[in-house]
């Protein structure tokens, strides 16, 4: 875990207030507290905590060059709020780049084009029937260099290199993680969202091969990923995950489902309930039986979640 001082986060903050009309520098402060009441029971054994889910406070701006060329960063770090330390910050993507016509370039830390070609499909991200939990590739790298093309035709590509003196590079060479995504992931500019992606020498794994679909009717959202994946040293294998969603009003109902050959197979199910834009209660229940484990693992919780 990479901790900072509290000095630093008061630069972090003082760094996003209002500037002087001459810095003419776009900040904006975002961020998210999702705080959940569980309940576990894991190997037989029961446990009740009170958990933060990557909840996060981030700085991100952008500054115009000229009328063709504009320069972006963004600096975000993870807070959790049942740490017993008190720095409690943990670092998530922090980069800079420029950006225009020929698309985006961005150096620093960031999340992998695998990672990033998931888009909104994982329904129980940052809880525990997050996909990350059986499918491996959830990446966030230190040392990297992304590009991203403009969007041609509604089709974008990325690929992401990671350096060999990256310490989360596991066998001391160059990685490289490529995209191809069409639509848009949030399904709000177009009904239909998908991806292909694979990852080669990141972090300890020699492939991932990576395919996520996801699409909107009416109030339904239905999606779906295959995956296949192959740790240095061991056979490949794959699964597969589909997750739904409903709206019903202020109420959102969800199901997921995953599967991981030798790993075992996840399913979750959970509602939200929008009291605004920016927050909402969610109750969750999921369930994991993991091929090595002798009983299956249960985890339920409700929780509170404000974005800003």
């Amino acid at each position: 875990m990479n901790l900072i001082k509290p000095t630093l986060i008061a630069a972090l903050v003082a760094a996003a207030l209002p500037m002087t009309a001459a810095a003419a520098d776009a900040v904006t402060v975002y961020g998210k507290m999702n705080v959940t009441v569980d309940s576990f029971d894991v190997d037989g054994e029961s446990t009740t905590g009170v958990h933060s889910n990557a909840s996060r406070l981030g700085v991100k701006g952008a500054f115009e060059l000229s009328p063709s060329l504009e320069a972006f960063y963004t600096i975000e770090y993870e807070v959790d709020t049942g740490d017993d330390v008190k720095e409690n910050f943990k670092a998530r993507n922090q980069f800079v780049g420029l950006r225009g016509g020929f698309g985006a370039i961005s150096v620093g830390r960031n999340d992998t084009m695998l990672k990033k070609s998931q888009g909104k499909v994982d329904l129980f991200g940052d809880l525990a029937g997050d996909i990350k939990n059986l499918f491996k590739g959830e990446n966030r790298m230190e040392q990297t260099v992304t590009y991203m093309t403009p969007s041609l035709g509604g089709f974008k590509f990325g690929a992401t290199y990671v350096a060999e003196e990256s310490a989360s590079q596991k066998n001391d060479d160059d990685g490289f993680s490529l995209a191809a995504m069409y639509g848009d992931a949030k399904l709000k500019k177009s009904p239909f969202y998908a991806s292909v992606a694979y990852d080669t020498d990141v972090k300890g794994f020699d492939n991932i091969l990576r395919a996520t679909v996801q699409g909107k009717i009416g109030d339904f959202k239905l999606g779906a990923m295959y995956q296949d994946q192959e740790e240095a040293g061991k056979d490949s294998i794959d699964g597969f995950m589909v997750s739904g969603a409903y709206k019903l009003n202020a109420v959102t109902l969800k199901a997921q489902f995953q599967d991981m050959d030798t790993k075992g197979d996840s399913i979750s199910i959970g509602a939200d309930y929008k009291l605004g834009k920016p927050t909402k209660l969610f109750a969750y229940y999921t369930q994991r039986d993991l091929e090595s484990a002798s009983s299956t693992d249960d985890y339920i919780g409700v929780g509170l979640e404000h974005k800003f």
